[in-house]
């Protein structure tokens, strides 16, 4: 469609961490660092990792919990190494169908949020359902890029 894509995504591991009782923008630093010291050697095989994109954070309704995840590179998917932070774990996401939008810019979490009301309205407007009470975030650059930056928002297909 014009406005967004429906991808289909197959089940993969994913390093994450939950950030509770922070604004999401400190959620989403707290995360980073977190995660990124896991790929950096915080873990049972103390084994840098590649570093993926996107990364996502997951934003529930009426909830102040964020969960914050790095992909597990291909190479690692079988077995990736355990963790050493109490509040870094493996997570295996199932197959999914998922409507994306994407857009540019340095993402706020006022754009995302302002980006996936859009995308939810269209949805809505297409009768096409979808589990309403939460989104992903996906960012895909760093943030030094300055220009040609990538953003999306994901709704789970029902």
């Amino acid at each position: 469609a014009k406005d967004y894509e429906l991808r289909q995504y197959e089940t993969a591991k994913w390093v994450s961490t939950v950030i509770r009782g922070e604004t999401q923008k400190e959620a989403m630093r707290q995360g980073f660092w977190k995660l990124f010291h896991y790929i950096q050697g915080k873990n049972e095989k103390e084994m840098k990792i590649d570093m993926t994109v996107p990364v996502t954070c997951l934003i529930k309704s009426g909830c102040t919990d964020f969960k914050i995840s790095f992909f597990v590179p291909f190479k690692h998917q079988d077995s990736p190494p355990q963790p050493t932070d109490s509040d870094v774990f493996i997570e295996e996401r199932k197959a999914a169908a998922i409507f994306v939008r994407s857009f540019g810019g340095f993402a706020s979490p006022e754009k995302y949020a302002e980006e996936a009301e859009v995308l939810a309205r269209i949805l809505r407007n297409g009768g096409l359902p979808f589990h309403e009470d939460f989104f992903y975030t996906a960012g895909y650059d760093s943030p030094f890029k300055l220009f040609n930056r990538h953003n999306e928002v994901w709704y789970f297909k029902k």
